[in-house]
């Protein structure tokens, strides 16, 4: 059990082992030989019986007992009794394992499949589970299959609820009957059943009820982790929303087929430069979502560039939702108007199709529009920013003032929220029950879970007040901090939630975001010509986030954080330059969301741990290991120059290749040698800039 220490076996302990261990194998073989040898006689399924009693985790065993129960339901006039009769060995097999193992999770699924075939009684299920539950009453396996046997029995949840919450009542610490009950409360909502019909009133209870449990004992985790599901449905959205756009709903945008553009009155904010005579439309749900197509995002205009729109969903994993879409609006090669204005309506959820990963759908309208211009390239483009070294010094970086002409067009900074028709607004009942739970928990501040739950709770009131400044952030942050001191082992958990808050802190207002923003300026352009830089650098930043208010970014510096991860980083497409360098980032896997971003022009890796550890310890950390995403295209036999193979370098390679780079810097890791450097050059045909140095 958990918590109970090792001993150091007696010497008969290591004999009796010893001589199971040899009867196991002994037994083992003679099976095997009967698997391979598809025998299925009387002494033959003994035998297995024998092996699964003595070893219940011998999955290859449980299949062979299903290859056998085939094969004797195949056989000609079997008769009822005859069926049922094979279907309840299998069930005294299994319960035989059990009482060996009773969290053996192969005896479980066997007994399962035994009871799918819906031949054998189910009413001895229920009295089985009371004797294994009073042995051991949090077995979740146990629990797991209680929801299936009612199910097959067609019992109530009310009747489920009592139960479980029985156990509940003898013992407060029972983490699976509180997950059994979180289970059965979120049906009951769901089907509205009496009592249950109004959300706000069932979980009014459920804090009620679980906050005795964890006043009771504040150091058991079972009652916080109930705690923390119920605070997740206080502010969780069941149905997905679009919470925000790029273009901005009432933006002007300006597109340049230039390199350098004289934006005149234009804001740098609303600039974006197309080499593909298109132009992003970006759309960031709440929630992970499928179905987005033309018939459930319809965009018009007095213009003809909304046909064939389509719709592509930036995926970090093997998911088929998720909660950044991008569209192309095509722009024709024609000779356009610069000073007119082309105003675009995009519209969804006025049909059914958008769905959530959890089954919702998108149920509140949303409308939003925006004005395009389009300034036509020149025929002599202007030699700029793709073909001059980009330096990324403080130096070359002036804090941005937005003059009189231009303040009132930085419209991402304050109208990246959509507003969705018949979206609720009432959301009293939800900041009445969370000043509750901070009043409460404000007098559990001596144990680090109580910390942890406050500085949750504190999190959630402020997204309630999506319209204000949050007002909590401050003390949030210092409740992390004092976490990171308490619990070591933890700490670095508390110090991603830590940059979480830091981040949506620094970008929520506009007074705020604009002391981040600066001008990019060095001696050979023009200062008004080049993109807004967000500087995000020496925040000391584990994770980022609230990547929703940052769609519009095209210049971003990530440097001397503390980054192990650019998990969500997908979703800026409008990105093309990126300072990631002075973090800690162990290799190229951390970095998979860059394959997303095509318009990446300039990227800094410079002063990180690439190639520090032989084992890529990111593979754990991150949600979207490349070993998962890519590699089924990979000839692992292919070079890309002399003496070097993709084999050394495939992770890189698979990032890389399909960005059009001009400048890279590498320099400062371990992988960082000259051979890499000849690799980068030779995968990167539009390279320019390797580390500093000019390529030819």
């Amino acid at each position: 059990m958990h918590g109970r220490p090792r001993k150091a076996p007696k010497p008969e302990d290591l004999a009796a082992s010893a001589a199971k261990a040899e009867k196991l194998r002994i037994l083992q073989s003679q099976f095997l030989l009967n698997h391979h040898q598809k025998i299925f006689t009387k002494e033959a399924l003994e035998l297995s019986s024998k092996l699964l009693e003595i070893n219940p985790e011998c999955y290859t065993a449980w299949n062979y007992r299903k290859l056998a129960v085939q094969h004797s339901l195949l056989e000609s006039n079997l008769d009822p009794d005859s069926v049922n009769s094979i279907l309840d060995q299998e069930l005294r097999v299994v319960e035989n394992a059990l009482r060996q193992n009773f969290k053996s999770y192969g005896a479980w699924y066997h007994r399962k499949w035994v009871l799918n075939k819906g031949h054998s009684s189910t009413e001895n299920e229920l009295r089985l589970l009371d004797k294994l539950q009073n042995v051991d009453p949090r077995n979740f396996h146990a629990w797991n299959y209680r929801r299936f046997v009612a199910a097959l029995l067609n019992r109530s949840d009310e009747d489920e609820l009592n139960h479980t919450q029985d156990f509940i009542d003898k013992n407060f610490s029972n983490y699976s009957a509180w997950h059994n009950r979180s289970v059965l409360v979120s049906n009951l909502m769901k089907k509205k059943v009496q009592a249950f019909s109004r959300k706000d009133e069932v979980l009014i209870r459920e804090y009620e009820l679980v906050r005795e449990a964890v006043f009771t004992d504040e150091d058991d985790q079972s009652g916080w982790f109930y705690h923390r599901w119920l605070l997740d449905q206080t502010v969780k959205a069941e149905s997905p929303l679009l919470a925000s756009s790029w273009p901005a709903h009432g933006s002007e945008i300006t597109l340049s087929g230039d390199r350098y553009l004289d934006l005149g009155s234009s804001s740098p904010f609303n600039t974006y430069q197309f080499d593909s005579g298109s132009l992003p439309l970006i759309l960031y749900f709440n929630q992970a979502v499928e179905g987005v197509n033309t018939s459930t995002v319809t965009v018009s205009s007095g213009f003809n560039v909304t046909k064939d729109v389509i719709w592509k969903p930036i995926l970090s994993n093997n998911s088929k939702t998720t909660q950044v879409w991008v569209g192309q609006l095509k722009f024709p090669e024609v000779e356009l108007d610069s000073l007119g204005g082309y105003t675009m309506e995009v519209t969804l959820g006025h049909s059914q199709g958008i769905i959530s990963s959890s089954g919702f759908h998108y149920s509140h309208p949303s409308h939003f529009s925006f004005t395009v211009h389009v300034q036509p390239a020149k025929t002599e483009p202007v030699e700029g920013l793709g073909s001059e070294k980009i330096s990324w010094r403080d130096e070359n970086f002036h804090i941005y003032e937005p003059d009189s002409l231009e303040s009132n067009s930085v419209l991402p900074l304050d109208h990246l929220s959509i507003k969705n028709e018949r979206e609720p607004t009432d959301s009293s009942w939800q900041a009445k029950i969370i000043d509750e739970e901070i009043s409460n928990f404000r007098e559990l501040l001596d144990c680090k879970i109580g910390k942890l739950t406050l500085a949750r709770l504190l999190t959630a009131r402020d997204a309630l007040m999506s319209s204000e400044k949050p007002v909590h952030s401050e003390e949030v942050l210092r409740l992390y901090s004092e976490l990171m001191k308490l619990d070591p082992p933890h700490s670095r958990f508390y110090k991603d939630e830590h940059s979480l808050v830091l981040l949506e802190k620094v970008i929520y207002g506009r007074e705020s975001l604009l002391s981040y923003c600066f001008r990019y300026r060095n001696l050979t352009s023009s200062s008004s010509s080049n993109p807004i830089c967000l500087r995000l650098n020496g925040l000391s930043l584990s994770r980022l986030g609230s990547f929703e208010k940052l769609l519009w970014v095209q210049m971003l510096d990530l440097s001397h954080n503390e980054l192990q991860s650019i998990e969500g980083l997908e979703a800026m497409q409008l990105l093309s330059h990126l300072n990631l360098s002075k973090n800690k980032f162990g290799s190229f896997t951390s970095l998979e969301p860059l394959r997303h971003l095509k318009s990446m022009k300039v990227l800094d890796l410079s002063y990180n741990e690439i190639g520090s550890h032989s084992i890529d310890t990111t593979r754990y950390l991150c949600s979207s290991p490349l070993c998962h995403s890519v590699g089924s295209e990979w000839d692992g036999n292919e070079t890309v120059t002399d003496g070097v193979s993709l084999v050394s370098y495939w992770e890189a390679f698979f990032i890389l290749r399909g960005l059009k780079l001009t400048q890279i810097d590498i320099a400062g890791n371990a992988i960082a040698d000259e051979k890499f450097t000849a690799f980068l050059a030779k995968v990167m045909p539009a390279l320019k800039w390797l580390d500093g140095v000019q390529l030819n």
